[in-house]
């Protein structure tokens, strides 16, 4: 039963990723066309400013509602080298045996996703956007659009973005998959972060629900806790700046 809830949950490998994308376009845009243009320009400007680098991730599982206290608490360290290189090692794991299992699954699908993330980043080749309001998250002025996968796959998500409305770099994602990802999993809630790292605008902290058929309700939330950037040469691996989450949220925010 357990190798089965294992399974299930592999199916949301790549919806712990995300698309990174990142720009300082200013003005506004009031039509779907415009900021979806921006959104794209946004995406090629993110990618000259990518370094390699090494991020501390927390992870936590917790099983039913209650959210106080974690079934398994799983710390990884990850490093990045652009554009399609990633590894990860697993620094430490307490309580069930499980968690570790189905957090080494996601980090997998990590690994296999930085080589080819072109069927999942939120472009306009996967997506149509709809744009139905605008919102503040964290003070800074986002334009809400509903996001519309253009085929069935358990790896795009049918829900909603947040833009911001002065850089189109994206605050927030939440969805459910647009194709089922697995039998074993019902009502599956996804809710992505994203923040200032460095130079960089990258997924910080991701949460995953899933009502997982016999065990119930099933929950893993990711939360970055320390960057290590290096420098934008291969050769430079020792000249690193360390980054923790409090200073990529004051960067973020200037």
């Amino acid at each position: 039963m357990i190798s089965r809830a294992q399974f299930a949950w592999s199916g949301l490998i790549y919806l712990a990723a995300a698309a990174c994308v990142s720009a300082q376009t200013q003005g506004t845009a009031p039509t779907n066309e415009d900021i979806m243009a921006q959104m794209t320009q946004a995406q090629t400007e993110n990618r000259t400013h990518v370094r390699p680098y090494i991020v501390t991730r927390d992870y936590k599982v917790f099983e039913g509602e209650d959210h106080n206290r974690a079934k398994s608490s799983i710390t990884a360290e990850i490093t990045v080298v652009p554009p399609d290189y990633k590894k990860y090692t697993i620094e430490r794991s307490n309580g069930s045996g499980l968690g570790e299992k189905i957090i080494r699954k996601m980090l997998d699908g990590e690994v296999d996703f930085a080589k080819d993330s072109g069927p999942t980043d939120i472009t306009r080749d996967n997506y149509d956007f709809l744009l139905v309001r605008e919102d503040e998250v964290d003070g800074q002025r986002c334009y809400v659009l509903d996001l519309l996968p253009k085929r069935k796959s358990k790896n795009l998500l049918r829900g909603t973005i947040w833009v911001d409305a002065n850089t189109y770099l994206p605050h927030r994602v939440e969805g459910e998959p647009a194709k089922s990802p697995s039998w074993w999993l019902r009502d599956v809630r996804i809710v992505l972060l994203y923040g200032s790292v460095g130079p960089m605008w990258l997924q910080t902290s991701s949460q995953a629900t899933a009502d997982v058929r016999i065990l119930g309700q099933s929950t893993v939330v990711s939360q970055d806790v320390r960057y290590q950037i290096r420098g934008l040469s291969p050769g430079a691996p020792l000249a690193e700046t360390t980054v923790s989450v409090g200073e990529m949220t004051a960067e973020g925010q200037r």
